[in-house]
């Protein structure tokens, strides 16, 4: 398989093993934060998915999961920095512990996006995770509670990160040469 993803111009950043390792201190360390509480776990549709998946398979509490979807790059490689909702949470968070699991951060607009969003909602505490933080293309502050890795300025792809819905099924995190 390798050979085949080299050749579509993708170098490999972080293997499955890395990747299946950090997921679980990632879950041991959100279970022992939120010990004796329940969580809502909100996924950022579509790349968390992969992330979110393995996740909280790694979390020992009660969990319910829902799903947001929310949009900045369409089908290009950079943000166009507006942010849509394309698909809204099913059920209420008023009152809940919330975690939002995010595949990557990059400029910040869209997490501050949602968190002032789901904020709105009057839920009793909103933490955030995400797999990928680029900090060096932040353009707005935003504390992330739990990071998986973070990783320079380049465009990333697999283990549910794509480009044009392209690549989500790659086991591992690769840099994408266009």
């Amino acid at each position: 398989m390798s050979e085949l993803w080299c050749a579509r111009n993708i170098d490999t950043l972080f293997s499955a093993t890395q990747i299946q390792e950090r997921v679980r201190e990632l879950g041991r360390q959100i279970t022992q934060d939120h010990a004796g509480r329940e969580l809502v776990v909100v996924c950022v549709l579509r790349g968390a998915f992969v992330f979110m998946a393995d996740l909280v398979r790694s979390i020992d509490l009660p969990i319910t999961c829902e799903f947001i979807g929310i949009s900045s790059y369409g089908n290009d490689t950079e943000s166009s920095g507006v942010v849509r909702v394309t698909h809204d949470l099913a059920h209420s968070i008023e009152g809940k512990d919330v975690l939002v699991i995010e595949d990557i951060i990059d400029t910040g607009l869209s997490i501050d996006y949602l968190l002032r969003n789901l904020r709105l909602r009057g839920p009793r505490s909103v933490r955030t995770c995400s797999l990928l933080d680029k900090q060096g293309r932040r353009q707005v502050n935003c504390p992330v509670d739990y990071v998986g890795f973070t990783i320079p300025d380049h465009f990333v792809v697999g283990y549910g990160l794509d480009v044009a819905q392209k690549f989500r099924n790659l086991p591992f995190i690769g840099i994408y040469h266009a």
